[in-house]
């Protein structure tokens, strides 16, 4: 059983999905795994994960205008503002989705669906440097 673990800095201009599948399928080139998991963990409270489909932009377009009216900013009723009106929304964006992602390796690479990609979903409406940490365990 062979380890590898690294992790990604994904700058984010605001709100919306940054997709970094090169970046994981570098990685796992560069593991030299055949066969196992690689995990994939954003370690952060207010951004999240997603894969999803990476071949016509509407569908980024569609998911960002859902959660802006799924949960909106200028909820009145919201105790923590301490950051701004995007901070509790981002939280709750971020408790919807999910902060950690499972991909099987096959044969050396990543398994993506023919239109999937994974995403860094930033919730949060200025610019963050976002941390992804990346970890596949399996064998050569």
């Amino acid at each position: 059983m062979q380890q590898s673990v690294d992790t990604l800095t994904i700058p984010t201009q605001g709100q919306g999905l940054y997709e970094f599948t090169p970046a994981v399928r570098q990685f796992v080139a560069a593991a030299d795994i055949a066969t196992g998991l690689l995990t994939a963990y954003v370690r952060h409270t207010s951004c999240s994960l997603l894969i999803q489909e990476n071949a016509d932009a509407d569908v980024k377009t569609d998911l960002d205008g859902f959660f802006a009216r799924l949960v909106p900013e200028g909820m009145d009723w919201l105790v923590h503002t301490t950051e701004g009106p995007d901070d509790m929304p981002a939280h709750i964006k971020a408790a919807l989705t999910q902060t950690t992602i499972g991909i099987p390796v096959l044969e050396g690479e990543p398994v993506f669906g023919t239109w999937q990609g994974i995403y860094l979903f930033e919730h949060r409406r200025r610019p963050h440097r976002r941390d992804v940490v990346l970890h596949l365990i399996g064998d050569r």
